[in-house]
């Protein structure tokens, strides 16, 4: 499934629709919506990665990415992620950085 990212911006907060693959291929797309939402000043960063079905290292990367964007200033929440993806962000221990929440 090819990956797609869709921002949508509410006050104070970003929501970024993952589908498909995060991978290096997609990276820059990803890199590209984290960008806007920044640039939007929001507080809370929230992908909704319920239809994301693989996240490579480049993915990992990705995410550092976003979560050092953000700052201090604001909060990351991963929500929904597949039980592949939510353990490959474990394994690196990213979790400890982003808020990770099932619904």
């Amino acid at each position: 499934m090819p990956f797609n990212a869709a921002l949508t911006l509410e006050q104070d907060r970003a929501i970024i629709q993952l589908t498909g693959e995060l991978d290096a291929a997609a990276a820059t797309e990803f890199h590209d919506k984290v960008e806007q939402a920044i640039h939007a000043n929001v507080r809370l960063l929230e992908f909704q990665a319920h239809d994301l079905t693989y996240m490579s290292s480049a993915g990992l990367r990705s995410l550092l990415f976003a979560r050092q964007k953000m700052g201090d200033k604001g909060m990351i929440t991963f929500v929904g992620a597949s039980e592949m993806v939510a353990y490959t962000i474990r394994l690196t221990g990213l979790d400890l950085s982003i808020g990770m929440s099932d619904s």
